[in-house]
């Protein structure tokens, strides 16, 4: 079964998105499901992945304050921007298609696991775009989504400083009004990817700031709006003073943007900044996790591939127990952080339903529960199944040629970045489970159900939630990642055990090899 084919089932078997999106309002046939997964992966194989090894050796140049990216990547842009992928499910009134995010989710991850340098552009402005949808007035949404969803511009999220990485209540960056009903942003945001770039018309910042009046610590941050381009084709006042050399994504400028009195709008309410970049950084944290599953399906692709062909003693070394036993485990992980991370895609769908509003609210907080979840365990997994892949190649695999070791530096990124892992997992046990514990058993239920082998371990995570939904802070501090690992494996088991019939042999070898990692991350999680 191809990447396209497993997405497709996934889809239409496992969770009939055809009917879904017949009640949100945008009806898709099982057969346009396929034809679009089809395509995606056509582009990504084709016009996206032959080039990713040459973009990481080239990476990304500062020359005078302009960022150059890989040269075949303006090709790639233009491809891209024809190809209207980055519309897929924008809002229709403003150029978009208003297809299912679970869609737009399941193409992410083809394009991810082709390049998940390049792939990191879009994924942001799609984050831009749903930030927009929900906090622009209708004149900023008339103006700057449409060039988004065109991918004629990119958006970027400005928040971290040199102080304020996870602790976005030490922003220091400032706004100040210009007079005219307009604003000047002054600061320095750093690990701002795509921040500057050679590939787009023009760049949307983003930007967390403080207005003169605002009250101390988060509750006083503002979200502005600054084009790099102003109106009438003036360079507006920020430019990148620096990017990162880093272990991975090459190709992806990581940038330190400058804003020196830059001219920026006010996106939403005063003060209110926060939960509005939320909006975007709830999008980017599920996409992150789809990141995590594209390496993991690219490290799987390549490693079987090597596998195949590459003989020792008179035979494949696919054919070694050893070497069968982790590929088995990387074709079981990948197939089941896949249905994982639709399942959430597809709640974030529900949760948008517009005659069933006791749905689509259970819907959303299935969502908030499994972004972290996603979030986390997903891109952990990418890390463990891009290093098996190494692993699998031996020497070759330590060495840049057969590109295995890319995999590994690419993937290294996401549980880092969105949030590192571990304030994914203070999110879920510290932030939701004590006003949604209940909702969160409902899927430890849930997950009992799929399979006998899961009835235990569903059971004990059950409670290990109750215990940590009342804990202290400091067990709940020390507890919060083992749990979350434990809940991503459970919870992926089941999603695998519920679309066995298409993965017969992946769901045998989570379900009985790999799922009592989660009772021992448990038990660690509640250990004295």
């Amino acid at each position: 079964m191809t990447p396209a084919d497993s997405l497709a089932h996934a889809l239409t078997r496992v969770h009939d998105l055809p009917a879904l999106s017949a009640r949100l309002g945008t009806p898709l046939a099982a057969e346009d499901v396929a034809a679009i997964l089809e395509e995606a992966s056509r582009f990504a194989e084709e016009v996206i992945a032959p080039g990713r090894r040459d973009a990481d050796r080239h990476g990304c140049i500062l020359e005078n304050g302009r960022v150059r990216t890989a040269p075949h990547y303006a090709g790639l842009t233009t491809a891209w921007q024809r190809a209207g992928w980055q519309s897929l499910a924008a809002p229709a009134q403003h150029g978009g298609q208003g297809l299912p995010h679970a869609l737009w989710a399941a193409v992410l991850e083809r394009f991810s696991s082709a390049d998940m340098s390049f792939a990191l552009m879009p994924l942001l402005t799609a984050g831009a775009i749903e930030l927009l949808s929900h906090h622009a007035t209708p004149d900023q949404a008339s103006r700057f989504l449409p060039p988004l969803i065109a991918a004629t511009w990119n958006g970027t999220m400005c928040l971290t400083e040199p102080q304020a990485g996870s602790d976005l209540s030490a922003v220091r960056a400032r706004a100040v009004p210009d007079g005219h009903g307009g604003f000047r942003v002054t600061g320095g945001k750093i690990f701002i990817s795509w921040g500057e770039h050679d590939l787009t018309e023009n760049t949307l910042h983003l930007v967390l700031a403080r207005l003169p009046d605002a009250p101390a610590g988060s509750r006083g941050i503002s979200l502005f709006a600054a084009p790099k381009i102003l109106p009438g084709g003036r360079r507006n006042g920020l430019r990148c003073g620096g990017i990162e050399h880093k272990l991975g994504i090459h190709a992806a400028p990581t940038c330190t943007m400058l804003f020196e009195e830059a001219e920026a709008e006010l996106v939403g309410e005063p003060h209110r900044g926060l939960p509005a970049m939320f909006s975007m950084m709830n999008a980017a944290r599920l996409a992150v996790g789809i990141e995590g599953v594209g390496q993991c399906a690219r490290a799987t692709e390549v490693a079987d591939a090597y596998a195949a062909q590459r003989t020792q003693s008179g035979r494949p070394i696919a054919e070694f127990p050893d070497v069968r036993r982790m590929l088995d485990e990387m074709r079981a992980v990948t197939e089941a952080a896949r249905l994982l991370a639709l399942d959430c895609a597809v709640a974030l769908d529900r949760a948008r339903l517009p005659d069933a509003p006791e749905e689509a609210a259970a819907a959303a907080t299935r969502a908030a529960l499994l972004t972290p979840v996603v979030k986390a365990w997903c891109t952990d997994r990418g890390v463990d199944v891009a290093s098996l892949g190494v692993q699998v190649h031996g020497g070759a695999g330590y060495v840049e040629e057969t590109g295995a070791a890319q995999l590994l530096r690419d993937a290294r990124i996401a549980p880092i970045y969105e949030g590192t892992n571990g304030i994914q997992a203070m999110d879920l046990v510290a932030r939701k489970l004590p006003g949604q514990l209940a909702a969160f058993q409902d899927l430890a239920v849930e997950a009992a159900s799929a399979h006998p082998a899961l009835a235990a371990p569903a059971g004990l995570l059950s409670d290990a939630a109750g215990s940590l939904a009342a804990a202290s802070p400091d067990v709940v501090g020390r507890a919060a990642v083992p749990f979350t690992d434990a809940a991503g494996w459970i919870l992926a088991a089941a999603g695998l055990a519920r679309a066995a019939g298409a993965h017969p042999g992946a769901a045998h070898t989570m379900l009985h090899r790999l799922l009592p990692r989660a009772e021992a991350r448990l038990r660690e999680a509640l250990s004295e």
